[in-house]
């Protein structure tokens, strides 16, 4: 389970960041085209408009992409090396505020000035204590017919199978089940769902709109949601429709194949 405190150590202090996050994006070919093929094309009817808040920036892969969408960014990181980097790396804009948060807070965000809200790649390593902190105070940072669109763990939905399969005896585990258990979790937070996360949504007087439960990596567990959510009475509130994606890394692949073709870098 990350803690606060171990996500903190491992990206102010233990990771490289050799690449500036972009090495997370290799199944995709690269950054770029993970955001043209995968994200844009999930938010591109949300994104243009007059202030996003982005969390968890790391060291501004989606930042770099975000900031062309808007009037006003936000980014805010619980480590300040992440900021520093940010600060550095967009010095020129003029567009974009950064601050260094506790984990948990947004009380630097002024209520009811949020138009977007973005996350992807970083609160898949939240648990569920530090969502349902961020969703009730994204409640007063929204305006009335803001939109989110956070990628986060659903590595929760897994975990009683998990414990039921520990308990057998080795000798009478199928291969299957071995594997189930060797599955690579990415150090995804084990007490965090997309079940839980529409709760939160509820709890904190917003909808949660839209799910889409993914696969990551190589393995064949959707052990990822991207979830969108607004206010109770906004023009973009409906009834929560749940998707489940186990072709999500097949697209990545199909992206991969492509971009060395059509990518503008060199």
């Amino acid at each position: 389970m990350p803690t606060i405190e171990e996500n903190q150590q491992t990206w102010d202090g233990s990771y490289a960041w050799a690449q500036q996050g972009d090495e997370w994006s290799l199944f995709w070919g690269s950054a770029e085209a993970q955001w043209v093929g995968s994200i844009l094309p999930r938010i591109h009817g949300l994104i243009s408009t007059g202030t996003i808040l982005e969390i968890a920036p790391g060291f501004g892969r989606w930042t770099d992409y975000l900031r062309k969408y808007c009037e006003q960014l936000v980014v805010v990181d619980l480590s300040e090396k992440c900021i520093k980097a940010c600060q550095q790396r967009f010095a020129a804009e003029k567009n974009i505020s950064y601050h260094v948060n506790d984990g948990k807070s947004l009380a630097m965000i002024p209520d009811n000035s949020i138009d977007f809200v973005f996350s992807f790649d970083s609160l898949v390593h939240a648990e569920a204590d530090v969502m349902e902190t961020y969703l009730t105070q994204l409640a007063t940072k929204l305006k009335p017919n803001g939109v989110g669109f956070i990628h986060h763990s659903n590595l929760g939905a897994y975990q009683s199978a998990f414990a039921a399969i520990a308990q057998i005896p080795t000798e009478q585990r199928a291969g299957i089940v071995d594997r189930l258990l060797l599955e690579p979790t990415h150090w995804r937070a084990a007490s965090m769902t997309a079940k839980l996360f529409e709760t939160y949504c509820e709890q904190a007087h917003l909808q949660c709109i839209g799910q889409e439960l993914v696969n990551w990596g190589n393995q064949g567990l959707l052990i990822d949601s991207f979830s969108m959510f607004t206010p109770k009475n906004s023009t973009w509130a409906r009834d929560n429709q749940v998707i489940e994606n186990l072709a999500f890394m097949t697209e990545a692949a199909s992206i991969s194949k492509l971009s060395g073709l059509y990518s503008t870098k060199r």
